[in-house]
């Protein structure tokens, strides 16, 4: 991890919990979060981590793809069984299969070993920004002056009480699977391209690897309807009116 100055201004304190079973890595991304004012628990393995994880009070979760006993995949996808907590994965190699693994077991992002602690730091704050989002701007119902339900189908979207339902009944969306969806509710029928959506959903100012809007937007279906979504080839994606 490349070195880098204590920040000036430390932002609000959040508890991070980081499983990264190479013990020169976990001390230096711990010392590097420290100094950006993040608090930061560790555990060298899997099932060690999962137990730190239920103990509870994490804002994000970084988590590294190669562990003993409980590997990163395993430990995401056991967390997504009772948890929307923000997940960012760490892969030694970058590799395409690591890649859409982690983000298909429910990861929010994902970074590349070794990480630079600027790109660790800004997608640490951006998954922050997503678990807190309050609704601020969220969009209103077009022609209808302060309504914030709306509604595509037996899909309704509640943006003030950031609520979604199916048929009447609740769904359990992840911050990110949210924030994908309030921006499709709010262009409807519009087709929206992956690096505007890495850039408004993300948080991206850079143009980043699609392949985590491909895997999202997949996990969504998977939750608000497959044809809910639609694929335009070659431009990118669009939420039907109806």
């Amino acid at each position: 991890m490349s070195a880098a100055p204590a920040p000036e201004n430390l932002p609000a304190s959040a508890a991070i919990l980081l499983v990264e079973d190479d013990e020169v890595i976990r001390r230096s991304v711990t010392l590097a979060l420290e100094r950006y004012g993040y608090r930061v628990a560790s555990a060298g393995d899997g099932l060690t981590g999962l137990e730190r994880f239920r103990e509870g009070g994490h804002d994000v979760l970084l988590l590294d793809v190669m562990l003993p006993g409980l590997d990163g995949i395993g430990l995401c996808r056991r967390i997504r069984e009772t948890s929307t907590v923000p997940v960012l994965m760490m892969s030694a190699r970058g590799d395409a299969l690591d890649v859409v693994s982690g983000l298909e077991a429910g990861a929010d992002d994902y970074v590349v070993k070794p990480v630079d602690t600027a790109v660790l730091v800004a997608r640490i704050r951006s998954l922050l920004r997503r678990a807190t989002f309050n609704g601020a701007g969220a969009p209103a119902a077009p022609g209808s002056r302060g309504t914030t339900r709306l509604v595509f189908g037996d899909l309704a979207v509640d943006t003030a009480g950031l609520e979604v339902f199916r048929g009447g009944e609740p769904v359990a969306l992840a911050p990110t699977e949210l924030r994908l969806l309030l921006e499709f509710a709010a262009n409807p029928g519009v087709v929206l391209d992956r690096q505007t959506l890495l850039r408004t959903v993300w948080d991206y100012g850079w143009d980043g690897d699609t392949r985590v809007v491909d895997l999202c937007v997949q996990r969504l279906r998977k939750k608000i309807g497959a044809d809910r979504i639609e694929t335009v080839r070659g431009f990118g994606y669009k939420l039907r009116r109806l």
